[in-house]
């Protein structure tokens, strides 16, 4: 067991709902059509498969996938949608747990890898991925940038999302490197919120640079986002891509 904090049922079972618009075909085309491009005609392995969100669509394309979950209620969730022959998914933890065969993609989305809450598990985490990959075969990871520049001095708080039914902020730990989402979320309409915590540990671009350099893998690419906007000094999050030398 990682440092990973375990979804339960009760947040597996209203994840699809909260998370209906980033599912849409319009919002997650880009991503799928960026990784069904580097998976080829070979295998793809997501880390972190949650509910099928990215790893079903892309089956359905075409690309086998497997799946690595820590969550066996999020797991059941995605066996409600594609059965084990067809989308494998082991119930472990990214960081360690070995699948058989060997994958031309290996990809991790949406700030999962901060759910390892220590370098060194994010460190094992890239040398999962380089493990399952194939010769040529890439590592891809979804990640925001910190965003501390706009902190001023003495805050440590920051707002990500306000919205009629939704108020989310991070507040940051600089000497861990780690931050909380707090999550207020209004359910129903009679005014009353839910609040969810998510504790993960930020990192830099340069940092999983050097992460893969220690797993052996080599930065081919890094975008601001799924349609390959130049990534840059105000970009917000980034779409990186290492691959295992030949």
């Amino acid at each position: 067991m990682t440092s990973s904090e375990l979804w339960t049922r009760e947040t597996a079972d209203r994840y699809d709902a909260e998370e209906a618009e980033n599912s849409s075909p319009a919002a997650l085309g880009p991503t799928l059509d960026f990784l069904a491009e580097l998976a080829g005609n070979g295998r793809a392995l997501e880390f972190a498969i949650g509910t099928g969100r990215v790893g079903v669509p892309l089956r359905q394309r075409g690309v086998p996938v497997t799946g690595i979950e820590l969550s066996e209620p999020m797991a059941a969730v995605l066996r409600r949608k594609a059965d084990e022959e067809t989308l494998p998914v082991v119930i472990g933890d990214m960081a360690t747990t070995v699948v058989p065969g060997a994958f031309t993609l290996v990809y991790l989305v949406y700030n999962t890898i901060g759910n390892l809450l220590t370098q060194d598990e994010q460190v094992a985490c890239f040398e999962n991925a380089a493990r399952h990959l194939a010769p040529g075969g890439r590592f891809v990871v979804e990640l925001t940038v910190p965003p501390l520049r706009f902190l001023p001095p003495g805050q440590v708080a920051a707002p990500f999302d306000v919205s009629e039914r939704h108020l989310g902020f991070d507040t940051f730990d600089l000497v861990e490197q780690t931050l909380v989402s707090h999550h207020f979320t209004r359910d129903g309409d009679d005014g009353r919120f839910r609040r969810d915590t998510c504790r993960q540990r930020y990192a830099w671009p340069a940092e999983l640079d050097l992460m893969a350099r220690i797993a052996g893998l080599e930065l081919e690419s890094r975008a601001e986002d799924w349609n390959g906007t130049p990534f840059g000094p105000d970009s917000a999050q980034h779409i990186s891509v290492w691959r295992k030398p030949v």
